[in-house]
């Protein structure tokens, strides 16, 4: 059953362009991971500032066996330019402490996050799309 991770990210209105960029600059990234089903990065257009990263897993230990990757570390790099993973430390939500966003050696662009997951109970799509 396909799993759901959405990470609920706090953005400055001052600091949108720069998260947009910084998520730009890493495309292509997850999607060569093993289990990886899709990505959506959905912009608030009104009421909040709290930006949504979707994605959705095979299962949860694809997503696991992703935020303990290098390749994730490397793209979730700890603010403030250490080259540093942080799985569960810090992110886009992945456990992290308020004040931690979203940073990529830049300092963040998020102040804050959640982790939201969800099990995939049921799916549809356009009548001609195959699969669940």
């Amino acid at each position: 059953m396909s799993v759901v991770k959405i990470n609920v990210l706090t953005v400055p209105t001052e600091m949108r362009e720069e998260l947009e960029r910084r998520f730009s600059g890493r495309a292509g990234i997850v999607e060569s991971a093993d289990g990886f089903e899709w990505f959506e990065l959905l912009r608030p257009v009104e009421g909040t500032d709290q930006y949504m990263v979707y994605t959705r897993w095979r299962s949860e230990e694809d997503f696991k066996r992703w935020t303990d990757s290098q390749a994730f570390q490397k793209g979730h790099a700890q603010a403030g330019g250490q080259e540093q993973g942080h799985a569960q430390e810090q992110g886009h939500g992945h456990g992290q402490a308020a004040g931690q966003g979203h940073g990529h050696g830049q300092g963040p662009a998020a102040t804050g996050a959640q982790l939201w997951s969800f099990e995939v109970v049921q799916s549809t799509g356009p009548a001609s799309a195959s699969g669940s």
